[in-house]
């Protein structure tokens, strides 16, 4: 296990595919990186980059975007990755606009597990806000419980004067689903201050209400002191904001952004580390190592940084 000068291991890497999407969420953080990047990684460069990490002792990969489903060749990015030795966990975060032909080939192809963002169960309000067609994501979402991507997570971000009132509802569609929901509270990354002002919605008294119908309560450790209601028939999950000491503190995660850099805080891009252009300049498996533990030594807790400037 490696571990970074402020004693945090580095457990997982989220890698970012394309920052092509088929929606267009007035939201999307797009993992911290910035728009309109000028090249994609190809399939064995993403492969190799994994492979490096795996070998450092990194042992769950994410795969985001955009939306990864867009990549022809998803699949065979998938096997390659599942195949490395010493990888636990593989999973994706879709939209589930294209999920429904392809879950059960990622399913054998090596992923574990997948994250389907879903704001609204309502379709009027899904098309609104997103710009698809509703009825993709349920066959998509109906397609990973058959293929037993498990757990299948619904992610609702929940916004004020939008969704909020939709809560209730979004947890009996988990229950009906066999999924469990995630209630992702509005990140001030890569939006306006006008429109995180307009639509920020925190997530306190939601939390105590869960806390009440719950039959027990989970903290989870390796995830930033997140904490997992057990309601009666379904799990809910609740991701509180990013910008505080408890998150930073247990932070385990390294990111690479989909033109090939290094990103060790989701909310910084003053300390990225590239690899994709030493990567096409022939560099070896032990150079590339290197790298990795230079963005491992840039990493520090960024409430700590925000406080010293």
């Amino acid at each position: 296990m490696i571990r970074d000068g402020h004693g945090r291991p580095v457990l997982n890497l989220r890698i970012s595919v394309t920052q092509r999407c088929n929606l267009r969420c007035p939201y999307c953080h797009r993992e911290g990186e910035a728009a309109n990047p000028s090249t994609e990684m190809t399939r064995d460069e993403i492969v190799r980059i994994v492979g490096v990490a795996v070998g450092l002792g990194i042992s769950r990969v994410k795969l985001t975007g955009g939306e990864p489903l867009l990549r022809s060749d998803i699949l065979d990015i998938v096997k390659d990755i599942a195949d490395f030795r010493g990888l636990r966990d593989l999973s994706m975060t879709t939209n589930g606009t294209n999920l429904a032909t392809i879950a059960k080939g990622l399913r054998e192809s090596g992923l574990n597990r997948v994250n389907i963002s879903i704001p609204s169960s309502d379709a009027e309000t899904y098309r609104a806000l997103m710009g698809g067609n509703l009825r993709d994501v349920f066959s998509g979402i109906r397609a990973a419980v058959d293929a037993e991507l498990f757990p299948v997570k619904l992610n609702m971000l929940v916004l004020r004067n939008v969704n909020e009132h939709e809560i209730p509802k979004m947890i009996s569609f988990a229950e009906r689903t066999g999924t469990i929901l995630q209630l992702i509270e509005l990140e001030p990354l890569n939006i306006s201050a006008s429109y995180y002002k307009r639509h920020h919605y925190a997530l306190d008294v939601v939390e105590k209400e869960l806390e009440k119908q719950a039959r027990r309560v989970v903290t989870r450790g390796d995830m930033q002191n997140r904490r997992v209601y057990f309601l009666p028939r379904v799990k809910v999950e609740v991701v509180r904001p990013i910008e505080n000491t408890e998150f930073c503190l247990r932070c385990t995660r390294l990111r690479v952004t989909s033109d090939g850099w290094l990103k060790p805080c989701l909310m910084r891009n003053d300390n990225l580390v590239d690899v994709l252009t030493p990567l096409r300049n022939g560099v070896d498996d032990e150079g590339l190592r290197k790298l990795f533990l230079e963005a491992i030594r840039r990493r520090e807790p960024y409430y700590k940084v925000r406080v010293a400037s």
